[in-house]
Formats: C-alpha cells, sequence, structure tokens
C-alpha cells in the first residue's frame, strides 16, 4: 500500500457515478486513466463506495485486457503474433523488441518508458511484419528497423540493449 497516494480524483469519479447501476467499468476506466494502472489502494476505495465485493472487481479486472493491477511505461509497445506476421517474420521482430527494452512480452522496462505485449492481431494483415507503439503502426518490418523505431520514442539517452 502506498500511504501517499492522492485518491482525490478517484472521489470525484465515484460521485459522477453515485447510484448508477453498472458504472463499474467506467469508474475502473477512468480511474485507470488517472494513474495508468488500478492500484490496490483504488480498488479497495471502489469496493467500499459502490459497495461491490472486493473479490468481484478482481474478478473484472483481471478478465478484461484492458485493466493493469502494474505500473506501465509510458509507451506500450504491441507486437502482432498473428499469421501473416508469424509467416513474415513476426518472432524475429518480438526478439528484437526484446532484445532493444532488455524486457519480455508482458513487462515494463525499469525507468517506465515501455512495456511490450504481445496481441493475437492487430488486424493490420497487409502490413506484416507489424509492431504498434502507442497508436502508430509500423509495418513491413525487418528486425534491423526496430531499434531505430524504438529510440526514437527515448527522449534523453539511449535504448538498453
Amino acid at each position: 500500500m502506498s500511504p501517499n497516494l492522492d485518491l482525490s480524483g478517484v472521489e470525484e469519479i465515484l460521485k459522477k457515478y453515485q447510484n448508477q447501476e453498472g458504472a463499474l467499468i467506467p469508474v475502473l476506466q477512468e480511474a485507470q486513466a488517472i494513474f495508468g494502472y488500478l492500484p490496490e489502494e483504488v480498488l479497495i476505495l471502489i469496493s467500499k463506495r459502490l459497495k461491490i465485493p472486493l473479490s468481484r472487481i478482481y474478478g473484472v479486472v483481471t478478465f478484461y485486457a484492458q485493466f493493469y493491477l502494474t505500473p506501465r511505461g509510458r509507451h506500450t509497445v504491441r507486437v502482432c503474433r498473428g499469421t501473416a506476421c508469424h509467416v513474415r517474420g513476426g518472432k524475429a521482430i518480438l526478439n528484437a523488441v526484446k532484445e532493444c527494452l532488455q524486457i519480455d512480452d508482458g513487462q515494463t522496462t525499469p525507468d517506465f518508458n515501455f512495456s511490450l505485449e504481445t496481441v493475437a492481431c492487430l488486424g493490420t494483415c497487409f502490413l506484416a511484419p507489424v509492431m504498434m507503439v502507442d497508436r502508430h503502426y509500423y509495418g513491413k518490418l525487418i528486425p534491423q528497423r526496430v531499434f531505430p523505431i524504438l529510440q526514437s520514442y527515448v527522449k534523453e539517452g539511449k535504448l538498453y540493449g
């Protein structure tokens, strides 16, 4: 538990959704927008205010891929592992990303600059192999292009690998 966590923003969200049926998902989404993830203290507060068992809230949070229980990086790197990307070298792209960031799938760099996720499909098969950084797509990749792309998201210094 973090004693210095400012929960005032969550209190405002809870006031906005007070006495509304089905408010859990929007409350969780807005709370996550504040912190970038859902700290335990936030989930406990939501549980108390909405009178929803904490176990049910954890069930919702762990069911939906959009929610995170650990801090995330400023930039999310998604590498497609769909069929078209796989056939066209997606595994080599994933390995290049892992090498550059020095993390595995589902992890965040120690400086919280990047989080890495693999996804079943990014829906851009014509660009295969493809990766996405935040909302930007990078397609028809070769491993040698990965480092310069990721480096462009680093404000100071350079990448790890």
